[in-house]
């Protein structure tokens, strides 16, 4: 995580750029009267180049679970009446765009994890830096990574940070754990990594030997892949026909998802292959748009936390 796995974008109000902002932009071909929607926020960089192209009519759903970033949304848009920045996670897309009243020109899904989050202490999602070992997206809901090891079974939690993590050494680490927490609770994030680091018998080359268990377990608590898999099918169901769906991920199970979704939905259902007529309900929805797209050098020596992006598009089909 801390190496550049993880990240969605720098604070615009620090002058930095959010990922892939040029080809998502370039994907999304956003259109003046449009409606769109960015089902993650954060710190707004998407959304302030998407509203500098809409005229009166356009509109734009901002969706964010964290609440700092609604909070610093609504700053960034007061006043603006085509913009709505709305609290929530974005499994809850398609109830949130009915309010909008028409059909999607576009939906965009950023997976990365932003920088203020990464960087303040207090959000717990950094083993470089002292907090609480919290790791919620939305510090108002659900257990905190503290709660949620405190009494998770040494099976479970290997299979979480094999599985999420990709650790080769999830058992070793799962061990330490359970066993470290036995002599006293695990309440930070230095603790946490303390103890993975004391389990990991070789690191990786630049890569601190926490980062594959935070990044599991992060995901874990926040039901990552669960809420993508959610939000898929919805960003699809609200786009009007020739409507975007762009999506930029930074992991290699999200994008393996994004990819199959966007490869199966650009087919017909196989049960009626070679019949002479496909229902409608059985047609393809989507039609992919270009290749995946990944950040170039010069973007990742600005950010380095933009190494993993991988983005890719797809445009609904009339129904």
């Amino acid at each position: 995580m801390e190496g550049g796995k993880e990240a969605r974008d720098r604070d615009t109000a620090g002058g930095h750029a959010p990922v892939l902002c040029p080809e998502a932009l370039a994907m999304l071909d956003v259109e003046p009267d449009g409606f769109y929607i960015d089902a993650t926020l954060g710190r707004g960089g998407h959304a302030r180049e998407i509203v500098a192209r809409l005229g009166p009519q356009g509109m734009l759903l901002a969706i964010d679970r964290d609440p700092e970033a609604v909070s610093h949304g609504r700053e960034m848009f007061a006043g603006d009446s085509r913009v709505t920045v709305v609290h929530a996670s974005f499994s809850a897309l398609a109830a949130l765009a009915r309010a909008g009243g028409r059909a999607a020109s576009g939906v965009l899904v950023d997976l990365g994890v932003s920088s203020p989050q990464l960087d303040t202490g207090a959000r717990g999602f950094s083993f470089l830096r002292e907090g609480p070992l919290d790791m919620r997206m939305d510090p108002t809901s659900g257990p905190s990574a503290a709660a949620w090891l405190a009494g998770v079974d040494e099976r479970e939690l290997a299979s979480v940070i094999a599985r999420l993590g990709e650790d080769r050494f999830a058992r070793r680490i799962a061990r330490a754990i359970v066993a470290a927490r036995a002599e006293a609770p695990i309440a930070t994030t230095t603790a946490l990594a303390a103890i993975v680091a004391s389990a990991v018998p070789t690191r990786e080359p630049g890569k601190h030997p926490a980062t594959r268990t935070f990044q599991a377990i992060r995901m874990h608590i926040n039901r990552e892949l669960e809420e993508l898999a959610a939000v898929l099918p919805q960003a699809v169901a609200v786009l009007g026909p020739g409507g975007r769906l762009v999506v930029i991920s930074f992991h290699s199970l999200e994008d393996r998802l994004v990819k199959r979704f966007m490869r199966d939905e650009s087919q017909d259902d196989p049960a009626w292959a070679g019949l002479p007529q496909v229902p409608p309900q059985a047609r393809a929805r989507l039609e992919r748009v270009g290749k995946a797209v990944f950040p170039s050098d010069e973007e990742i020596g600005r950010n380095p936390r933009a190494r993993s992006a991988v983005l890719r598009a797809a445009r609904r089909l009339a129904a």
